[in-house]
């Protein structure tokens, strides 16, 4: 008998580390090794990553800091649905390292290489990696494969995590999965999330992991950001002009509020951070601990750039 979702996913910290960025092609080799054993020595003791990242460069970085340490000691998520396979036909049309692949033997293969790549014996959790244009293949090939890998106790609990909100909560709906991994949809930018998403996911007990809050530095007034992958247009520049007025009357940096927002909702567990450097971990810790006053999101309310329903952290949070 296996337990219940809610049962499976309590460990997991306010914040985790997201290990996307220290592959990025400005993040040489020696600052993402050392933003990583930063990370460690804060207490950061929860870690997702993914095949695509680095084409399995992340992998290999993040298992050769945790390979030292002790397996009981942290927790470590990755993904599945996408092979890395370079120089195969596709990867060579695309210009992708990785390759799409849904089904049980692609699946089995990508853990297993996740595994080698990682230098571990297990990992904890394992999502079915954006599997926007492959519902079907997701639904009858990894996500079965996933649940049977789960039951019989080789990883503690089975997702799946997307930059889209719909099919997350259809996810919710259609399977007995434990947690989601949601990318940017329910953030002080977008909340699509509360349309479906997250009901769903209280009706079924369903953990949300929250990535991509500060929208690539969007939220904080990164150069040339992007918003859902696509330049900003001046609806969105406005917003986050407005947000930082009013964060900054009261001395909290955006970044802060737009980390510690998703975890006002019950139902995310863990907000991902992705520095690429020990300087930014720093920084992303200290705006996650930052006490918010309760003015800046009842300003953000009266304001209209919060729904008035909406729940946000609470000032002892």
């Amino acid at each position: 008998m296996t337990a219940e979702p809610g049962e499976r996913m309590r460990e997991l910290p306010r914040v985790g580390f997201g290990a996307a960025a220290i592959t990025y092609p400005n993040v040489p080799a020696a600052q993402a090794e050392d933003c990583l054993e930063a990370a460690w020595e804060s207490g950061m003791r929860y870690f997702d990553t993914a095949p695509m990242y680095g084409g399995g460069r992340s992998e290999r970085l993040l298992g050769s800091m945790l390979r030292s340490r002790p397996r009981g000691e942290y927790l470590l998520s990755t993904k599945v649905g996408r092979l890395v396979r370079p120089g195969h036909p596709d990867t060579a049309r695309t210009g992708a390292e990785w390759i799409y692949d849904y089904s049980r033997d692609g699946v089995l293969a990508s853990l297993e290489e996740s595994l080698q790549r990682l230098g571990v014996d297990r990992v904890d959790m394992v999502f079915i990696h954006d599997p926007d244009s492959h519902w079907q293949e997701a639904l009858d090939g990894a996500w079965p494969t996933l649940a049977k890998l789960r039951d019989e106790g080789v990883i503690r609990a089975a997702g799946v995590g997307m930059t889209q909100a719909p099919m997350l909560a259809r996810f919710i709906r259609e399977t007995d999965l434990d947690v989601v991994l949601e990318a940017g949809v329910y953030s002080l930018l977008d909340m699509q999330a509360r349309l479906e998403l997250l009901p769903e996911a209280e009706r079924r007990g369903v953990t949300v992991i929250a990535a991509q809050a500060m929208h690539g530095g969007l939220i904080d007034g990164a150069p040339n950001p992007q918003f859902r992958y696509r330049p900003v247009d001046e609806e969105i520049r406005a917003k986050v002009a407005r947000i930082a007025g009013i964060c900054h009357e009261y001395g909290v940096p955006t970044a802060a509020a737009a980390i510690q927002f998703p975890l006002g909702h019950p139902m995310v567990g863990c907000v991902l951070t992705g520095p690429g450097s020990r300087e930014q971990l720093r920084e992303n810790l200290a705006w996650a601990a930052l006490p918010i006053p309760p003015a800046v999101w009842a300003r953000l309310r009266e304001e209209g750039l919060l729904p008035p329903d909406v729940p946000v952290p609470s000032a002892s949070a």
